[in-house]
Order: C-alpha cells, then structure tokens, then sequence
C-alpha cells in the first residue's frame, strides 16, 4: 500500500483527521480539488464571523442610546465595504495558509486533484486530465457539502444567490429577501441589518428559527428580529425565484402549493441549508451508494455501509454523512475514524456537540430540545425538568448594558442528568461549551449547582440556572 490513510477531503473534518493520524504514527495522505480548508475556511465559518465582526461593530456604534447608558457619544459612523469584504477574504487566506503549514509540518502529503474511489483500498485523483492512482490501508470519505437550492430557484450568483455568493459583500441591496431562518439565515439576516438593508425572512415551516428550541426561538425573534428592519413570511414556500431588477418570488402557501403572494425585491439569498457532495465518489466501484437524500449511510463507527454492511477499510466523516452539519462535528468524527484505526474505538457523543448562530447577541445550543426531551422521556420512562435564569439579573451584563438573553436548562427530573442547554446574549457560543462539557461527563443539575463561578461574569447566567434547577428537584 502506498499509504496508510488516505484522506478525500481537504476541509476541516479532513484537516483534524490528518494531523491526528500522522501524530499516531500513520502514512497520511490528503486528497484535495479545491482549497484546502473547505467549506469552513473558505466559504462558511470563518469569512462569515468575519462580517459578523465588522457589522456588530457598525451596529454597536450607531446604537446611540446604548453608547449613551455608558456615558459615551459616537459621531456619524460610516463603513467601508470593500474593507469590510476584504476583512473576511484576508482571514481566509490567513487561517488557509496556517493549515496547509500544520500538514507540512507533520509530514501529511497533499496531493491536488479530485478523487473518486477506484476499487477496494484504491482511489484514482483527477490531475487535470491525467489520473493517478493510489492505494492505502485505510480510506477517508470527507468530501464535504454544497449549498442547496430547492426546485424552482434560479441562481444568477448577482441578484440571486446562495452564501457562498454573498460572502463576497459585493453589494449592499437595499431590499433582501432571505429564503431560510436557520443559522445562515440568522447570520446573513443580522450582518444585512447592521448595514442598512431592509429585509424579508421567508420560512417554509410555521415557526421561524425551527431548528431551535421553541422558546429560545421567541425571545430570538423579540430581539433579534422585531426591533430591526426585518419583516417576516411564515408557512410559505418561495415557489418561484426569477432573477433580474427586480427579483420576482412567488410565495406559495407551504401546505396548498397555492401562491398567495408575489414580491419584488432587490436581491434575493438563498440560506436553505446544503447538500452532500457525494455524486463524484463513485460509491459504486466498492458496492455502496448514496441513501435517497444524497447521504453516505455509515454504521456507529463511521464506517461506510453497503446493503446494511460496513464496506471493508472506508469511512465517511462529515456533511455528507448528513449525522451533524458542523465542522467541529466532522473534526471529532475524523479523529474518532483514527481512533478506530489504530484499536481504540472512540464512538463521537453527538449530544454533547455544541451549536452557535453568531448575530448580535448570539444563540447557542447543546443537547435535547425541551420537546425532544418529552419524547425521550415518554419512550424511556422519565419527566421533564426545565430551569431558566436571565442576563438582566447578571452583574456582568449589567455592566456591559447587554441585558437582552436567557439560558435554560432542560433535564431529567428523575435522575438530575442535564439533557440540554439553550443560551439566548452576550457571548452565548463561549458560555454554551460549559454545559457541553457538563452533558459529555453525564453530570447532574445537582452536582453542577455547587461549582463555583468567576464574579463578576456572564457563567453565572449558568450557575444561577443550575441553582434553579436544584432548587426545583428539592422542593
């Protein structure tokens, strides 16, 4: 064998595999057609926390009021686009280049080209018209996602397109319609509104923001939607999208497929979640196949399945196994396939694997929902516990004059054990890892309430909530 993993897929999932083989001691190679980085760096997490940065801080500093609770006054902010777009694309080539060192450093060759697999332990790379073939012990499928675009939307990439288009901040529209409340939808809809774009939210399913819990998901709305220039369309389907000046949508009712409303906009962003990138693998050469959605099917151990069976020596990490749509996700799965390799089966805990959408303020989530939580608990055989506490009773907060937020906890009122945690404000995606942390060691709402917390700060908002919880199994 030329080597003793080979890796399809150079974003992070791959990136995190890779440097964990080669420290075990493993012949790594990294199979990559694009950019290394992925979707993550180039086209996902880190250009979009870019532009997040830069219009929090234009919405922060045109919150007169706010600036004027702390006894400071700001003159005529004003915003350089272009700097702006070119914030985020020197990130990219910054975080970039400090992969591509690390895989240098250890020792990981790179090889470019696109792969698809060949046979059994054999993968040919696409070199611009010639092809290479190469085997290995061990097989890595990270290929990745793509935006998704549902029947009926035409994509122009200038008045019509996805986030990958709107990562560029080309252009300031003055009307934006968004197709989607999810995290990309959230975000986009937050960095558009900073900047001065009026806005329409489109959700096909009757509540906005459904991945989330249903109350987070309200207070979301009270603060991150109604006070902006952000109106909202629930319960419709964007039928038809027709670029152009204007861009036409046709609203239809999402249960009639009736069209019950017709828009003209200015441009229009689609956010409705992405596929998997698994045409080109050519699953077919080993006996395996993509499930009716586009998805790599794999057992608990990541390894690809063919007829319900694991495919001998290839493993399938990531977006495209369609398990966890994050790239801190496919980062554990890829170093869990490596743990598995080496005689140290490691299976990834998906419950404790912690989300964020980074508006202003942010949101961020761990666990089971609270209705997810009911339905667990009526299958197994256990009640429900919740427990909130508030940002506006926080020293912290108060201090910084960023009252608006929630935490809450939901649990098992038998046993204590913390199933969920959902934080609403200030610095929400760094607060929630606590609480990951807290539901990976199985720990109960019983022990958490006695750590101690640093004061003055924003954790207590999670001390107090645990305190709550005890409190409530006690009395």
């Amino acid at each position: 064998m030329d080597y003793d993993l080979v890796i399809v897929g150079g974003g992070v999932g791959g990136h995190g595999a890779a440097l964990h083989a080669v420290r075990c001691g493993l012949k790594t190679a990294l199979v990559e057609g694009a950019e290394l980085g992925g979707t993550c760096v180039n086209r996902g997490c880190i250009p979009s926390k870019a532009l997040l940065a830069a219009a929090g801080r234009v919405r922060e500093l045109r919150n007169a009021h706010h600036l004027h609770s702390l006894g400071i006054r700001v003159a005529q902010v004003e915003f350089d686009q272009q700097g702006i777009a070119d914030h985020a694309q020197n990130l990219v080539q910054k975080i970039r280049a400090d992969m591509t060192n690390s895989l240098k450093r250890l020792g990981v060759e790179v090889i470019p080209g696109w792969a698809h697999l060949a046979g059994p332990q054999k993968v040919a790379v696409d070199q611009g018209g010639q092809e290479r073939l190469i085997s290995a012990r061990e097989i890595l499928l990270a290929p990745g996602s793509v935006p998704f675009v549902p029947p009926g939307i035409e994509i122009d990439h200038k008045s019509v397109f996805t986030s990958d288009d709107a990562l560029k901040l080309e252009t300031l529209p003055p009307w934006i319609a968004i197709i989607g409340s999810g995290y990309i939808g959230l975000e986009f809809a937050d960095i558009y509104s900073a900047l001065g774009v009026e806005i329409t939210l489109i959700e096909a399913l009757e509540q906005l923001m459904p991945g989330f819990d249903p109350d987070i998901a309200k207070v979301a709305e009270r603060v991150l939607i109604t006070p902006r220039d952000i109106e909202t369309r629930v319960g419709v389907l964007a039928q038809r999208v027709v670029p152009g000046s204007p861009v036409v949508i046709e609203l239809a009712d999402a249960k009639t497929r009736q069209v019950v409303e017709v828009l003209e906009v200015d441009a229009c962003l689609v956010a409705t979640g992405r596929r998997p990138a698994a045409e080109s693998l050519n699953l077919e050469a080993v006996g395996a196949q993509t499930d009716k959605r586009g998805y790599i099917p794999v057992d608990e151990h990541l390894r690809v399945l063919a007829g319900g069976e694991p495919v001998p020596h290839l493993w399938a990490i990531g977006d495209v196994t369609g398990l966890m749509m994050l790239a801190h996700a496919a980062s554990a799965q890829g170093v869990a396939v490596v743990e598995h390799i080496c005689g140290r089966p490691r299976p990834v805990n998906y419950r404790s694997i912690p989300a964020a959408a980074f508006t202003h303020p942010e949101v961020s989530f761990v666990g089971l929902t609270e209705p997810a939580a009911k339905a667990l608990g009526e299958e197994i055989g256990f009640k429900v516990g919740t427990a909130r506490s508030y940002f506006k009773a926080n020293s912290k907060a108060i201090a910084e004059v960023e009252p608006e937020g929630v935490a809450k906890l939901v649990y098992r009122q038998d046993t204590g054990e913390l199933l969920g945690a959902h934080i609403l404000g200030l610095h929400a995606s760094d607060l929630i890892q606590e609480a990951a942390n807290a539901i990976a060691q199985g720990q109960r709402v019983q022990d958490l309430a006695y750590l101690v917390h640093t004061h003055p700060t924003l954790s207590e908002v999670l001390d107090e909530a645990y305190k709550r919880a005890n409190e409530s199994l006690n009395s």
